[in-house]
């Protein structure tokens, strides 16, 4: 059957199917990661960014396609994490203002919708890099203008213009020679040709495959869901379903037998009863959810199935009044400050440490769970000053710190600091009497006179920056290059810094992660005094996970 044409609800189907495919299939996009350092998690941030936007648009009544865009863009974009995230949001921002006031999408509708995405993302990118997801976007959305003209059937259109991403993405390892030496392609554009699939087959009418690890991930879409209240934004009765519902289903034969389970069905049902619903299953639990007015309605739903098990439900009325009573004492009851600092570490000591260098408010994040647009717009406001600065950390949270700032106004700079060690550079630079036009200058010059050494562990076996590497063994990264890997610790360590230190450096700060004892800590001070004798050594608790050691030379 030939559709010449989509409407909202229509499109609004298209876009939950991407979000689900691409939840079923985030854990494989994280492999796709090309360091074998255990932070990989393109999949994971594309994931909990697009299940932001499509629950925006589960919360959308409109038969309007280009009203539900809107909503998509909106959910994207204060749901965006990690670069990948932010990309994706910027692509799905743009094809809103493409598709802007239709009520109905075609070809070439949805064609100038994938091209203002393209250049959309591309200006949200200071340096765009070709060879991932702004080159799969782009040959796709290229594909889309060529056919649009001469195409009256939307799902021909869609099979084309999916069939060029895929394509695109194949010779995405030819772009980036790192994606070639490593053997994979590009994580970002994987994730996008993901999306892409899904929505062409809620359009056709077909199953998305079925998932095989989407469990793992339900916790983390529930922190996201949580995250999305923004509380500080709207009233209690604002509130349309007052309940918390969590609770899952140990699935019994002989109620399966009256009542067949099927995910996809249950979903649906449960989706009539409220909002931010999440619904995960294997073959003997499923996991649920959901914010609902009647919460013994959805229990009974589920006990067709099995037995109810984890059993959670809070009102959520009561929680909003008190967080929302509470920060308005605060509120009253402090005046702004003139400078506010919100920076981004994972782990009380590099907390304590980065609090002691004059940060306001630090986010626990960094590695593995990157915050959001929402997240960082969030501790912006929190600092409570005329001026806030904002020191990202890592290098895949300085665009969605940019966001924030852009949502925020004018008094918001960030200084986009890629690691540690360069925010505590960039702190101790912080001047209270200069502008923040001139803080902004002086702590960007200042962090970049710092090195940084990172030492974790590889998850899986390759080859890269000229470096066999083995599952299990340890790295040693200067500035984010693989520099020396061994299966011990202490070994590659002192590699690292025998490559990192020159002979005009006069310090070195070691920065002691969770995994790292007391014991090679000394050794490597010893090392350090026993070669160096000339460098000063600092040590602090950072408490960080996954990297052992971090380390800062100047």
């Amino acid at each position: 059957m030939t559709v010449r044409t989509i409407d909202g609800a229509a499109f609004a189907q298209m876009v939950l199917a991407g979000s689900q495919h691409l939840t079923n299939n985030a854990k494989m996009i994280d492999s796709l990661n090309v360091f074998p350092v255990p932070d990989g998690d393109t999949g994971t941030n594309m994931n909990l960014s697009m299940t932001s936007g499509a629950n925006e648009v589960k919360n959308t009544n409109s038969d309007r396609a280009g009203e539900i865009a809107q909503a998509l863009s909106k959910g994207l974009l204060m749901g965006a994490r990690g670069n990948s995230g932010v990309i994706l949001s910027q692509l799905f921002r743009g094809f809103a203002k493409g598709v802007e006031g239709k009520a109905l999408l075609d070809a070439t509708a949805f064609a100038e919708g994938l091209d203002t995405g393209v250049k959309t993302a591309y200006k949200a990118v200071m340096k765009p890099v070709e060879g991932t997801i702004l080159t799969v976007a782009k040959d796709a959305a290229a594909r889309a203008a060529d056919i649009a003209p001469a195409t009256q059937d939307l799902t021909e259109f869609l099979e084309a213009v999916l069939e060029e991403a895929k394509a695109s993405l194949k010779r995405t390892p030819e772009l980036l020679p790192v994606l070639k030496e490593v053997g994979v392609v590009d994580s970002g554009g994987q994730g996008l040709v993901t999306i892409y699939e899904g929505m062409l087959a809620s359009l056709k009418g077909e199953e998305l495959p079925q998932t095989t690890d989407s469990t793992v991930d339900l916790d983390d879409m529930v922190n996201a869901e949580h995250h999305k209240m923004a509380q500080d934004f709207m009233d209690t009765e604002d509130i349309t379903f007052g309940y918390c519902t969590e609770f899952m289903v140990k699935l019994e034969e002989e109620k399966t037998k009256e009542h067949p389970f099927e995910e996809e069905t249950f979903r649906n049902e449960l989706g009539e009863h409220g909002d931010s619903l999440l619904v995960v299953s294997d073959e003997e639990i499923v996991k649920v959810h959901i914010h609902a007015e009647y919460p013994g309605e959805v229990l009974t739903l589920g006990q067709r199935f099995g037995s109810l098990i984890n059993l959670k439900i809070e009102n959520m009325r009561e929680q909003h009044t008190s967080i929302v009573g509470d920060k308005k004492k605060q509120k009253d009851a402090k005046e702004p400050a003139e400078y506010g600092i919100v920076t981004v570490a994972m782990g009380e000591g590099l907390k304590t440490l980065l609090e002691s260098l004059g940060a306001t408010v630090v986010i626990q994040g960094g590695q593995t769970m990157n915050p959001s647009t929402q997240d960082i717009a969030d501790a912006i406001q929190q600092a409570n000053a005329r001026n806030v600065i904002v020191l990202p950390n890592n290098k895949n949270i300085v665009m969605a710190a940019e966001q924030a700032a852009d949502l925020a106004g004018e008094n918001v700079a960030v200084v986009a600091t890629k690691t540690i060690p360069q925010g505590m550079s960039s702190l101790l630079a912080f001047h209270p009497d200069a502008t923040i036009e001139e803080n902004q200058t002086n702590m960007l010059k200042a962090s970049k006179h710092v090195k940084t050494g990172q030492v974790t562990y590889a998850v899986r076996d390759t080859q890269i920056d000229g470096l066999a590497i083995e599952n299990g063994s340890f790295m040693g990264l200067a500035d984010g290059k693989i520099k020396s890997t061994n299966k011990d610790k202490l070994t590659t360590v002192k590699n690292l810094l025998q490559e990192m230190i020159e002979e005009e450096d006069e310090i070195v700060t070691i920065l002691q992660g969770e995994d790292a004892t007391q014991e090679e800590v000394e050794a490597l001070e010893s090392f350090i005094e026993e070669n160096y004798e000339d460098l000063e050594v600092e040590i602090h608790e950072g408490d960080q996970p996954i990297y052992a050691f971090i380390l800062a030379v100047e």
